[in-house]
């Protein structure tokens, strides 16, 4: 059975709400489902500006949600996040695959 995680109140609230990421550890890798391409009738630099927003602020929720654990001070764990993001992009630690999903109905 999938420990599948809740949706937000505010996604629940919002009409409009649209769900952008999945991440799953499964079969000893990481897999993802994305909606990309949301502002990409704005040229790619409007959707690449946007899903670096989208990566920035879940870094900062995951640097909370760590603070708030007991781990250590929110700016310490947002320079370490990075400087691993930031390694991982120079010198990735697994090969990525994937092309188009399957959308959910």
């Amino acid at each position: 059975m999938m420990d599948a995680l809740g949706v937000p109140p505010a996604a629940l609230r919002d009409t409009d709400a649209l769900e952008l990421a999945r991440v799953w550890i499964a079969e000893q890798g990481l897999h993802c489902s994305l909606r990309v391409g949301l502002y990409a009738g704005d040229g790619v630099s409007r959707e690449t500006a946007a899903w670096g927003v989208v990566l920035a602020d879940l870094a900062g929720h995951v640097a909370d949600a760590l603070s708030a654990e007991g781990m250590g001070s929110r700016e310490n764990l947002l320079d370490a996040l990075a400087e691993r993001f930031n390694d991982e992009m120079i010198s990735p630690s697994s090969e990525r695959r994937g092309g188009r999903g399957v959308k959910a109905d």
